[in-house]
């Protein structure tokens, strides 16, 4: 067989196929070949050793990790920011400082007294803190109120007359009168225990004088000519009140929508005397629907809600959305006595049970 020159020359001298560099010159023949093809397909690179590459691996998957970490947390600490935000903006004042006819005025703002959280940011951790313990699913909605603060986009509601003070829940029907059908079943059962409510009002009842001490259970008045005896103020349960009013608290008991376990939920006795007004304001939530059922209503009473006026009846119910702007007004004369209405807040209709109960979460009464 041919063989070729070495590179010193020599003939004869040949490289056995295992020996020299590829790329060298020496004397090759064709049983060579096989071998050159061999090292042909090894890398150029020589390879890592095996506890170097293994280093290298760990160091890029911490690294990997690392960032993955700080991706999250920049996410959660944007939320955070936001949610605080919204939380700021639904403190702001809906309205020119009043007395609600379940609760105490509020200074500067428009809420009742314990309604709601109003530590900056207290709203958005609670939220979060449900959605870890349960999830964000159903949350859509209440996620966006947090964000958005009070009405649409964060400004004032429909026409400028509806200004929850504190949460506006978006996307749900909006009029200052709800139809008595949309809570048919609380409706109807309130009614049916008008004539057990009107006994305990008699029970509790005064003469509203005023040159008197005020009676056992009695809050001081909210302004002049209003009065009001809480048996639920702000989610909580007053039990001595409770206990004077059999009939009353058996049927909240009996109500399905009743904002009971809710800072933005009270139920009581409300009482305006002859020439007592409460001036325009609104509510804090739009999330709620304020039930009034006539007990005593004399001549000259007026209720106008979002510029639509109303007038309560003896026996029956009258549905309220009070974050609209709303006006209460006793214009009869003294002869003519109260005006008494017994008031519950129930749930809107047309929020949904995870809403409620995320709301109930974030809005509990304080232990």
């Amino acid at each position: 067989m041919w063989r070729g020159n070495s590179p010193g020359g020599n003939p004869g001298a040949a490289t056995d196929g295992t020996g020299g560099e590829l790329g060298g010159q020496g004397n090759w023949g064709l049983e060579d070949a096989p071998g050159l093809l061999v090292r042909a397909s090894l890398p150029i690179m020589p390879a890592w050793p095996s506890p170097l590459a293994s280093s290298a691996l760990t160091l890029l998957l911490g690294a990997l990790t690392s960032l993955f970490l700080w991706y999250c947390y920049r996410l959660g600490s944007q939320d955070m920011q936001a949610l605080g935000a919204g939380s700021r903006a639904g403190s702001v004042s809906g309205g020119p400082r009043g007395c609600s006819e379940t609760g105490r005025p509020s200074p500067g703002g428009s809420g009742e007294p314990g309604e709601g959280p109003r530590a900056e940011g207290l709203v958005s951790r609670r939220l979060r803190a449900y959605a870890r313990r349960y999830s964000w699913a159903g949350m859509g909605r209440v996620r966006r109120a947090a964000q958005g603060g009070p009405g649409p986009g964060g400004g004032p509601g429909v026409l400028g007359i509806q200004r929850p003070g504190l949460l506006f829940l978006p996307d749900l029907p909006s009029a200052p009168f709800v139809p008595r059908d949309a809570q048919r079943h609380d409706v109807e059962l309130l009614e049916s225990s008008f004539p057990a409510i009107l006994r305990d009002f008699g029970a509790v009842s005064w003469d509203f004088s005023g040159t008197t001490p005020l009676p056992r259970g009695w809050s001081p008045p909210l302004a002049p000519g209003c009065y009001q005896l809480l048996l639920y103020q702000a989610g909580r349960c007053q039990p001595s009140n409770c206990r004077r009013c059999p009939g009353a608290y058996r049927a909240l008991r009996g109500l399905r929508s009743f904002m009971s376990a809710n800072t933005f939920g009270n139920a009581g006795f409300s009482v305006l005397l002859p020439g007592a007004r409460l001036e325009g304001r609104c509510g804090p939530t739009n999330a709620r629907v304020r039930c009034h059922l006539g007990l005593k209503i004399p001549p000259g009473c007026e209720l106008v809600v979002g510029g639509e006026p109303q007038c309560w009846a003896e026996g029956h119910c009258l549905l309220v959305d009070d974050s609209f702007l709303h006006t209460v007004a006793h214009n009869g004369s003294p002869e003519d006595g109260p005006r008494v209405v017994f008031i519950v807040d129930l749930w809107h209709p047309n929020v949904a049970g995870a809403e409620r109960q995320a709301l109930d979460f974030v809005f509990a009464p304080d232990p």
